[in-house]
C-alpha cells in the first residue's frame, strides 16, 4: 500500500489548519464548563487506533473543514479538497483564459470524460476504457435502463426494490411511459429482491447501498441470479464509489452508474459516470443520442451513428470546470487502498453505533449491525429526527435527515476519526437529554433536509 508523503508541501489555497479538540469549546450551551473528562484507562471501551503517520493522517490534511465543525455528511456532499481551488483557478486563467476555444485541443478538454472515467473505473473495478463521466446520475440511470431493456427484447419487467432512491424509480417510470406495450416496473421489499428475480424480468436495477438506512445489497449475488434467469443487472453506486470496495468486472455487472459529489468529493453538481461491460459495449443503444456520442461529431452528419464503445454514452458538451474539480478530487484516491478505507470505515461505523446506543437510548438503529450488510453511513430512527438534526447542525455537527424519521451520519475515514465520532455523539446526547430540539426554530422544515 502506498505510504503518505508527510514531508510534502501543503497544497495551495491557504486554508486554516484543521481544528483541535480545544478549539470547539465555544459550544457552551451544550458542554459543561471545563475540559472533557475521559474515563480511567481500565474503564474505557474499545479504542480505535490510527498509527501516527498513517495514510488517514495524511488524507485528513487534504481537506478544508471549517473550524469548529464535525462533518458527518460526506454521504450527501463531500468536503472541499484543498487542491481543488488551485486546479479550478488554473483551468479558468491558464486554460480557458489563455487558450479560449483552442483549449479543447491544447488542454485535452474533449478527452476529459474518458480519462476521468478510467480514474473512477479503478475505484469500481472496471476494465480500462469502459467508464465515462458526464451529465447527471438520473440521466445515466435512464441511459443504462434504456440500453439494458433494448438488449433483452421480449421481456417487459424492470425489477427494483422499495428502498431504491426515488429518482431511479422515476427514470424507470418515465422510460416505461415512452416504451408502452405493457412494460412494468415491479418493486420488491429489499430483503426479498433476489426471490423476485424471475424469467419475466428484463432488467434488475439495484442501488448497492440504501440511501436511507445504509443497508448494503450483495450485488454480485443478485447479478448472478439475474443472469441465471436471463436478466441484465444495473448497479447504482451512488453510495458505494469511494465508500466500499466495488468490483463491477468481477461481479459481472452489465451496467453501473454513480455520482462523484458524495464520497469522491468533486463538489455540488459534479458530473456522474456510467460503466458498460465490454460484452455490451458495441451493442448498447444510448437512447439519448447527443452529438458527442456520435461516431464523428465534427462531421455534423444529419443522422446519428453511435460512436464505438463507451464513447456512445456521451451526450452533450463536457462541463469542463466541474471536471477540473473532479480531477483534483481524485488525486487523493491515487494513494489509497479501498480495502484499508473499508476496514477503517467499519471500525468507525461500529464505534458510532456503540456510542449512540450507549448514550442516546431514544434513537433506534436503522443500519444493519452485520458488517457485510453495512455501507459507510449510520442511520437512526427518531420521531423528532428532523428537529434533532437541526439542533445538532446548530452545534457544529453536520449530518442530515431523510423522511420520515431517519437521522443519517456519513462516516468517511478520509477526514473523520475516533475523536470526531465520540464528540459528535456527546453533543447529540446532550441535545436529547435536554430536549433542545424542541424549539420552534428547529421545527421549521427547510427545502433541503
Amino acid at each position: 500500500m502506498p505510504q503518505p508523503d508527510l514531508a510534502s508541501p501543503a497544497n495551495p489555497g491557504h486554508f486554516p489548519r484543521r481544528h483541535s479538540r480545544g478549539q470547539r469549546r465555544h459550544r457552551a450551551d451544550i458542554r459543561s464548563p471545563g475540559p472533557r473528562r475521559r474515563p480511567a484507562p481500565h474503564c474505557r471501551r474499545r479504542i480505535l487506533t490510527t498509527p501516527t503517520g498513517s495514510i488517514f493522517d495524511w488524507t485528513k490534511e487534504q481537506f478544508h473543514l471549517p473550524l469548529g465543525m464535525i462533518y458527518l455528511d460526506g454521504n450527501s456532499l463531500g468536503p472541499l479538497p484543498k487542491a481543488t481551488p488551485a486546479r479550478i483557478q488554473k483551468m479558468l486563467t491558464e486554460e480557458w483564459g489563455e487558450h479560449l476555444i483552442t483549449g479543447w485541443n491544447a488542454c485535452s478538454w474533449m478527452e476529459m470524460p474518458t480519462r476521468l472515467g478510467d480514474r473512477i473505473g479503478r475505484l469500481i473495478g472496471a476494465e480500462t476504457g469502459h467508464t465515462v463521466v458526464g451529465d447527471t446520475l438520473s440521466i445515466k440511470v435512464f441511459q443504462a435502463l434504456a440500453a439494458a431493456v433494448a438488449l433483452n427484447p421480449g421481456r417487459k419487467v424492470i425489477l427494483s426494490d422499495t428502498g431504491n432512491f426515488p429518482s431511479d424509480l422515476y427514470m424507470a417510470e418515465g422510460l416505461i411511459e415512452l416504451l408502452g406495450e405493457d412494460y412494468e416496473l415491479r418493486l420488491a421489499e429489499p430483503h426479498r429482491l433476489e426471490e423476485e428475480i424471475t424469467e419475466e424480468v428484463a432488467v434488475l436495477l439495484v442501488t448497492e447501498v440504501d440511501y436511507r438506512t445504509g443497508r448494503r445489497h450483495d450485488v454480485a449475488a443478485l447479478t448472478a441470479k439475474a443472469h441465471e434467469m436471463g436478466a441484465l443487472a444495473i448497479w447504482d453506486l451512488a453510495h458505494s464509489a469511494g465508500a466500499v470496495p466495488v468490483d463491477v468486472a468481477g461481479g459481472k455487472a452489465d451496467f453501473a452508474v454513480g455520482c462523484t459529489y458524495k464520497y469522491l468529493n468533486a463538489g455540488p453538481g459534479a458530473p456522474a459516470f456510467i460503466y458498460v461491460a465490454p460484452r455490451h459495449a458495441e451493442h448498447a443503444e444510448p437512447a439519448l443520442s447527443g452529438w458527442l456520442g456520435h461516431d464523428t461529431p465534427f462531421a455534423f452528419e444529419r443522422s446519428y451513428r453511435p460512436a464505438p464503445g463507451i464513447e456512445r454514452m456521451r451526450v452533450g458538451t463536457p462541463p469542463v470546470i466541474q471536471m477540473a474539480a473532479l480531477d483534483a478530487a481524485l488525486d487523493v484516491w491515487d494513494r489509497l487502498d479501498m480495502a484499508e478505507v473499508r476496514k477503517r470505515s467499519l471500525a468507525l461505523t461500529g464505534l458510532m453505533i456503540e456510542e449512540v446506543e450507549t448514550h442516546c437510548p431514544g434513537l433506534k438503529l436503522a443500519t444493519p449491525r452485520d458488517t457485510d450488510l453495512r455501507g459507510s453511513q449510520v442511520s437512526f430512527r427518531f420521531e423528532h429526527g428532523y428537529a434533532a438534526m437541526q439542533a445538532l447542525i446548530d452545534q457544529g455537527v453536520i449530518g442530515d435527515f431523510r423522511a420520515p424519521d431517519i437521522m443519517r451520519f456519513g462516516i468517511t475515514p478520509l477526514y473523520i476519526g475516533e475523536d470526531e465520532v465520540r464528540e459528535a455523539v456527546e453533543i447529540l446526547a446532550r441535545i436529547l437529554r435536554g430536549a433542545l430540539w424542541d424549539q420552534p426554530k428547529y421545527q421549521q422544515r427547510k427545502r433541503v433536509t
